[in-house]
């Protein structure tokens, strides 16, 4: 690359990184890698972020994630981590009937009671 298009890529950068020519063609190459490296890890970290949401949403129901998942295949409902989680952020009655189904789809979807809450036992000091 010239040094005018090193000096257009290395802009906004700090210190020497951004007018000394050595240090800037280093810098920028090395961005260049993030960049390159970072496209691909985007992708796994949103499928992740998926994961987490769903794996939220079903637990208030009392199912983990992976029967919820499991449950769903069974049914044959296909719907992607994406969607899902939009789903359980946005829609919690559609969600809470996506997930009654898996319950019944695969027996390892039982419910789980939880413990109830204690109230009042507040002592202020």
């Amino acid at each position: 690359m010239n040094k005018k298009k090193i000096f257009k890529l290395a802009k906004g950068f700090r210190g020497r990184a951004k007018n000394c020519i050595r240090i800037a063609r280093e810098r920028v190459e090395k961005a260049l890698q993030y960049s390159y490296r970072d496209r691909r890890n985007k992708k796994r970290d949103m499928r992740s972020l998926w994961i987490e949401r769903i794996n939220a949403g079903t637990r208030i129901h009392g199912v983990n994630y992976g029967n919820f998942m499991h449950g769903l295949m069974e049914e044959n409902i296909q719907l992607n981590r994406k969607v899902l989680s939009e789903i359980s952020m946005h829609e919690p009655y559609s969600f809470k009937a996506l997930v009654d189904i898996s319950r019944n789809a695969f027996p390892g979807n039982k419910k789980v009671e939880l413990p109830p809450k204690k109230e009042g036992l507040a002592i202020l000091v």
